[in-house]
């Protein structure tokens, strides 16, 4: 474990480096100005290394084994069958059911738990003086992931085609994107793209891989993959639709007020 773990830190340091040239170059070919606090910039630099080399053995030792784990257990004929009724040889979409609840549950809790969804609300409820809620906003993106995910698995167990869903879901966005709030909508679309980063991306890959893996008929590679689209896209949906509800909510209220109610 402790050769393994050197050897992604030593990989790691590659990755950084790049990162670490370009800010220096700037600083001191560019701007010609020294670096205030440079001992804590380059100890915040070994942290992030440190700290990217254990997340990503915690990914091979932990996170992948675990989603891939629970999509061979929820799919496994003996499980099924020993949830339903029917005694029918050939199991259906329906049948199915534990899988998009799972997915649900485990793009939800992932979500909330992203820190990068948490310091978009943090600074969307500064910014926007208290209007925006930073739970409501985390909620709201947490409920669209949970959909999106959900749904990915019902694409995979009946091996529908992604485009169809993609396509669908990008002119719902486009038309809610013609009614909703103009303050909410850029949000909405960097809403999308926080919720792929480090705590739901390795749980929902590898609940996809597991999925088309066990699934008869799938292939990991055709259909493994996709569900990071979903987490990306339905969160949009899902906090354009918050706002659509809230500023209708909001312009009830003020026309009770109008009429004295």
């Amino acid at each position: 474990m402790l050769t393994h773990f050197l050897h992604v830190l030593w990989n790691t340091v590659f990755d950084v480096l790049p990162i670490v040239l370009i800010i220096f170059f700037v600083q001191y070919v560019v701007i010609r100005r020294p670096m205030q606090n440079l001992l804590r910039v380059i100890t915040g630099f070994l942290l992030v290394l440190f700290g990217m080399a254990f997340f990503l053995v915690g990914l091979e030792e932990a996170l992948f084994p675990i989603g891939e784990l629970m999509a061979k257990q929820l799919t496994d004929p003996a499980f099924i069958k020993s949830t339903i009724v029917s005694t029918a040889q050939t199991l259906h979409w329906g049948d199915y059911k534990w899988v998009y609840i799972f997915a649900a549950a485990i793009g939800f809790s992932t979500t909330i738990a992203e820190p990068s969804l948490l310091a978009v609300a943090i600074k969307a409820n500064s910014v926007s003086g208290g209007t925006i809620s930073v739970w409501g906003l985390r909620i709201a993106v947490a409920i669209g992931v949970a959909a999106g995910i959900s749904l990915g698995t019902f694409r995979i167990v009946t091996g529908t085609p992604l485009h169809y869903y993609i396509i669908t879901g990008y002119i719902i966005v486009i038309i809610q994107t013609l009614f909703a709030p103009k303050t909410i909508i850029a949000l909405a679309y960097d809403s999308g793209g926080v919720t792929t980063s480090t705590v739901t991306v390795p749980l929902v890959a590898a609940l996809g891989i597991g999925l088309a893996a066990t699934v008869p008929g799938r292939s990991e590679l055709v259909d493994g993959f996709g569900l990071i689209a979903f987490a990306s896209l339905f969160p949009i949906i899902s906090v354009m639709g918050y706002a659509q509800l809230e500023h209708l909510r909001a312009q009830r209220a003020l026309r009770k007020l109008d009429k004295g109610e």
